[in-house]
């Protein structure tokens, strides 16, 4: 492809035409998740927004460098800087090893995003590997100035990188709004101000995650592992730096402010951060009742759920609002986004069956430069969905003889449509994933529901109940419309 891709560049606040450093290198960093608890709907939005960005920028022929953390050490309840690390009081409460609880759910993170199929990053680096690395880029900044040591613990000396630099410059804060926002927590005595961050913590004598350093027996601060991992692998400066929005402050801006301090600048050129997910118009949160996993949601049993969403519904519910703006689960807005996301794969099969004519009454070019233009205007996937739901239509028409398409031209639309629907959105027709991915399941399934329709045409119901009874019983749901009937794999 021969385009001009433009991002929405958090630090500047526009819209940028994305020029990566090297012309055919992308260098992209991910912050992954921290694997203490059950994958959740708060990783499906990032995991398919950066999949998505991932996928196009190989379709649009660059060499891309993937990079998403996982973080298994470190990450502190109450803030970044104090409390008890999550994956120790995992591994305290079941009275297992912390790399067991990290193990544990990491692979059930994988086995979510191949599900949901995300595509696996090119490197996904653990954080509790990387301790020398993120012990070196400490040192870097203490050489530099802009850290001091307190007990044991070292921390990042925000007032005096505030007055080289700019503190906040990210999330648009300043220090005396920081100051005010900040709460009194325990441990906060060792810092010079509440404001200053964490690069290395002394770990009590109750921790069980710890590793020697220069300063004491402890563990890096949160925000470190990012800073040293994506130097380590993309360089001290890179392209692309993502992750949700509520990343944005402190963990990223502190990032900023560790690259800075210890490089002489940021190490992203670009920062995009996606937006967050709301339920029912609430925050998700366990107090709330309405923390629904994954797993809870391919298989229907969470309370708010009135059925099961297939992870394919979940990935074009999740494409179908763009990466920026807030985007709420519901069950009206789950089963909107299941019937549009069956509609585009009888789109895609209709496609499959067509004929061509000796001349074309459409512009398949029309669909791709749609498609293209949609894509290049920061990674818009609702219109890139607009695009092809249109073209559903036209596919049906010449199905039924309305419309006629040339051989070129129907070559030439089965590339675009694969290139999008698949290779970019990334979503998998599940029906045809039946039963080991044997392509003849749809055809055997119709065959079956058509001989039910005979049946209750014919007012045969005992028929038409056992082969709707026979086909749930191997995973085949029946789903009787009033403009005909369906089915799906559940």
């Amino acid at each position: 492809m021969d385009s001009k891709l433009f991002l929405y560049n958090t630090l500047t606040r526009r819209k940028e035409e994305f020029v990566p450093i090297n012309a055919e290198h992308v260098g992209m960093y991910v912050c992954g998740p921290t694997v203490y608890g059950d994958p959740h709907l708060g990783h499906a939005r990032p995991a398919v927004t950066f999949d998505l960005m991932f996928r196009y920028l190989k379709a649009l022929g660059y060499k891309v460098r993937y990079v998403r953390n996982i973080t298994d050490v470190g990450h502190l309840e109450h803030d970044a800087d104090e409390g008890e690390d999550k994956i120790a009081k995992k591994a305290r409460l079941e009275q297992l090893e912390p790399m067991e609880v990290a193990h544990y759910y990491t692979e059930r993170y994988h086995r979510a995003m191949d599900e949901l199929n995300v595509l696996t990053p090119s490197i996904e680096p653990h954080a509790s590997g990387h301790i020398i690395e993120q012990i070196e880029f400490v040192k870097k900044i203490f050489d530099a100035g802009y850290a001091y040591e307190s007990n044991g613990s070292v921390y990042f000396d925000a007032e005096k990188y505030n007055k080289d630099y700019h503190y906040g410059k990210l999330s648009g804060r300043n220090l005396d709004d920081i100051v005010e926002n900040t709460r009194n927590l325990d441990g906060q005595d060792d810092k010079k101000h509440s404001y200053d961050f964490a690069l290395w913590k002394k770990a009590s004598a109750e921790h069980i995650m710890r590793w020697p350093s220069p300063w004491s027996e402890g563990f890096p601060g949160w925000h470190m592992e990012c800073s040293a991992m994506g130097c380590k692998y993309l360089g001290e400066q890179f392209d692309i730096h993502g992750g949700g929005m509520d990343l944005m402050f402190p963990h990223h801006e502190c990032e900023i402010a560790q690259a800075t301090a210890a490089l002489g600048k940021d190490s992203a050129r670009y920062w995009v951060h996606n937006n967050m997910i709301t339920i029912e118009g609430r925050k998700m949160g366990k107090s709330y009742g309405n923390f629904i996993t994954l797993e809870e949601m391919f298989g229907g049993t969470h309370p708010l759920l009135n059925q099961a969403y297939s992870p394919m519904t979940v990935r074009f519910f999740v494409l179908q609002a763009h990466y920026r703006s807030t985007m709420d689960f519901s069950n009206d807005a789950l089963l909107a986004a299941e019937k549009g996301y069956d509609r585009l794969m009888k789109g895609v099969e209709t496609l499959g069956k067509l004929k061509a004519s000796a001349t074309s009454t459409v512009d398949v070019k029309e669909l791709e430069k749609r498609c293209q233009d949609a894509m290049n205007d920061d990674l818009n996937s609702p219109m890139v969905i607009s695009a092809l739901f249109d073209w559903v239509r036209l596919i049906n028409q010449i199905a039924e003889g309305q419309q006629t398409i040339s051989a070129e031209d129907l070559d030439e639309l089965r590339r675009v449509v694969t290139l999008y629907v698949f290779d970019v959105l990334g979503l998998r027709n599940e029906k045809q994933e039946g039963a080991g991915g044997n392509n003849m399941v749809p055809q055997l399934v119709d065959m079956l529901l058509a001989i039910r329709q005979e049946a209750k045409a014919n007012k045969d119901w005992a028929t038409s109940d056992k082969i709707r009874n026979s086909l749930t019983e191997i995973g085949i749901r029946v789903k009787d419309r009033k403009d005909g009937v369906d089915w799906e794999i559940e």
